[in-house]
């Protein structure tokens, strides 16, 4: 396992001019990859990398991220979350027709996009060098959302192909995001000794508590009543159970609250779904819908704490955006929070199912404005010096040492007598054709069934969600 040594501020000269083939899995949704890919992309843009960045294809509203990309692939939406896409086979060798031959091929939180591109570069005589950065625990989805056995079999499949293409020579760098990644990266049979422990920035002048909006704070707690805020996709696998049941009780105990809830899901069927949990307290609690820019940064700075309740995140870049807006964050402790949320510090890590303490560190960081302000002071020194710049740098720097390292191999190589072969170019086109296949293959044996599956995935999720004791309470505090 790598850490990141001290390395220059400046940009590495050596990738002005070199041309980066950069994948993602997601470009145009409002959520963390895409906001961390999209800074990625522009910061080597303007330093001068000759960058070519393929997603699949996106068809919600438009904004930055939608624009950014060169090449946009077709696929499926899944049904459950239409801003997610799984991509159709493709050949490597079109991508590269579109775009170009790469120096280096950045995948950012490999799924359907990246491991077919994984997959083909091993069947390349020379392949680039790889660098990719695990940003998306799709284990931990798998076994919410698949119903036993199937949730096994998928884990153990994701595991399986995730150690297989994650090992292969081309693979320089595996970026991970937290300790509990790490761990199910070696469990998964990952070259340890290739991973490098990479977080997340945040932009601390659009996250700014002076974006604190003293009107917009009267529109939404008009007498005076704490904000909490929670930022997130509306999904089941985000917590919300956990979040209502934690409303509830603070309601009960007579805190004057409002609950903003920023976020949506383009499928209307979740999106009601998450909705009906906050029945019972439905007139302290704000969704919002998507925010993006401004009208986020003012949510966050005009709150007055954060609650963060999935436990699926491998990082949870919200958790650092409220941080920097001058939030203290009380969060379930559990995936990338738990190396973020300094205990005490900058806010409170509770564990993962201990909701009566959850509530209490609500309750009493509501209550204290003075202990409210000292985790307030704390959360955004510590954002302050996790800029965006600083990490993407990290990133170039290690391209940088990627590249150099090729160098050193290829100089080797050349000293070696060369070989001639006329079958090679053949070969290699055939093993790209067998790749090809075998993805096909894949998705008759587990991407067919995941959508076929995904069709009843809404009514399922909603039935997990709306679980008999969260049920029980909303019965008992109605009849109050």
């Amino acid at each position: 396992m790598a850490l990141f040594t001290s390395k220059p501020d400046d940009f590495p000269t050596i990738l002005q001019g070199k041309r980066v083939l950069l994948t993602t899995e997601s470009l145009g949704p409002v959520n963390g990859v895409s906001r961390t890919t999209l800074s990625l992309v522009e910061y080597l843009r303007r330093n001068g990398v000759d960058l070519a960045v393929v997603a699949p294809h996106y068809q919600g509203f438009r904004n930055q991220a939608q624009d950014a990309a060169d090449m946009r692939i077709p696929g499926c939406p899944l049904p459950y979350n239409p801003d997610l896409t799984i991509v159709y086979p493709f050949r490597l060798d079109n991508v590269y027709k579109q775009t170009f031959q790469p120096d280096i091929i950045y995948v950012a939180s490999p799924a359907s996009l990246g491991f077919q591109i994984l997959l083909q570069t091993r069947q390349l005589r020379k392949p680039p060098t790889v660098l990719l950065n695990y940003q998306t625990d799709l284990s931990a989805y798998s076994e919410i959302i698949f119903p036993a056995p199937l949730d096994r079999f998928a884990v153990w499949l994701l595991a399986t192909v995730q150690g297989f293409l994650f090992s292969h020579p081309a693979v320089h760098t595996i970026f991970y995001p937290c300790s509990a990644v790490l761990n199910y990266l070696k469990d998964a049979g990952a070259p340890v000794e290739r991973t490098v422990l990479l977080g997340r920035g945040v932009d601390t002048s659009l996250f700014n508590p002076a974006h604190r909006d003293i009107a917009y704070r009267r529109e939404i707690a008009p007498n005076g009543e704490i904000i909490l805020v929670s930022v997130c996709r509306l999904a089941p696998e985000k917590g919300f159970e956990f979040l209502a049941e934690a409303t509830i009780r603070l309601a009960e105990q007579k805190v004057p609250f409002k609950l903003l809830i920023v976020g949506g899901n383009r499928n209307p069927a979740v999106e009601n779904g998450i909705h009906r949990l906050f029945d019972a307290v439905k007139e302290q609690v704000i969704f919002t819908g998507f925010l993006t820019g401004q009208a986020l940064a003012r949510a966050y700075a005009s709150g007055d704490i954060f609650l963060h309740c999935s436990i699926t995140e491998t990082f949870g870049l919200v958790v650092l955006e409220a941080m920097a807006s001058g939030l203290p964050v009380i969060a379930r402790d559990q995936g990338g929070p738990s190396d973020i949320v300094q205990h005490q510090k900058t806010g409170y890590l509770v564990p993962p199912n201990d909701i009566a303490t959850f509530v209490g560190l609500a309750r009493e960081v509501s209550i204290d404005s003075q202990l409210r302000f000292t985790l307030c002071t704390s959360a955004r020194r510590y954002a302050e010096d996790t800029t965006w710049e600083k990490i993407n740098n990290r990133v170039a720097w290690q391209m940088a040492s990627a590249l150099e390292q090729r160098s050193v191999e290829e100089r080797l190589a050349s000293s070696e007598p060369a070989v001639a072969n006329f079958m090679l170019p053949i070969l290699e086109k055939l093993r790209l054709t067998l790749a090809v296949g075998l993805v096909y293959f894949m998705w008759l044996i587990a991407v067919i069934p995941l959508i076929i599956h995904g069709q009843r995935i809404v009514p399922r999720a909603l039935e997990l969600v709306h679980n008999i004791p969260l049920i029980g309470r909303c019965i008992r505090y109605r009849a109050r």
